[in-house]
């Protein structure tokens, strides 16, 4: 993978940046069940932010982040948060993703569909931003397996 750019500047400013994009991203997911945006776009932004260093820097600096290593397993994660709340709710007596069936005590059905859906966003961000880190990487050391 290239080392990333030689500009301080294009780094600074990637490293200024990255931080506001992140949480723009967590706001995203934690507000998107009830606003526009969710998990999908949220992922988006996550990766996004970790994408900007790693086009920026190069994957030295960017690792701090997310390792390479971990992108695959922390994807999958992310689809068994989404899988198991839905599991976990039809095994409780309800439909698949029926969230007023969690077995969550002391809330009402309103709250527990609120939790419901906020584990849920919380699940599919973190597979989307996981997937997308995870392609441009493996497209990047294509790359030089090529030269």
């Amino acid at each position: 993978m290239k080392t990333g750019s030689e500009s301080p500047i294009i780094v600074l400013g990637a490293r200024l940046l990255s931080p506001f994009i992140m949480l723009f991203g967590l706001y995203v997911i934690f507000h998107g069940h009830y606003s526009p945006g969710g998990g999908f776009q949220g992922g988006a932004l996550l990766a996004a932010s970790v994408l900007l260093m790693r086009v920026a820097s190069g994957t030295q600096i960017s690792s701090l982040m997310v390792k390479e290593s971990l992108t695959t397993p922390l994807g999958v994660v992310g689809v068994l948060i989404y899988f198991g709340t839905g599991l976990l709710a039809f095994l409780m007596g309800g439909d698949f993703l029926d969230y007023g069936a969690l077995p969550i005590p002391g809330l009402s059905p309103e709250y527990l569909r609120y939790t419901g859906i906020l584990i849920i966003e919380i699940g599919v961000g973190l597979a989307v931003m996981m997937v997308m880190i995870l392609l441009y990487d493996k497209m990047a050391t294509g790359e030089e397996e090529v030269e």
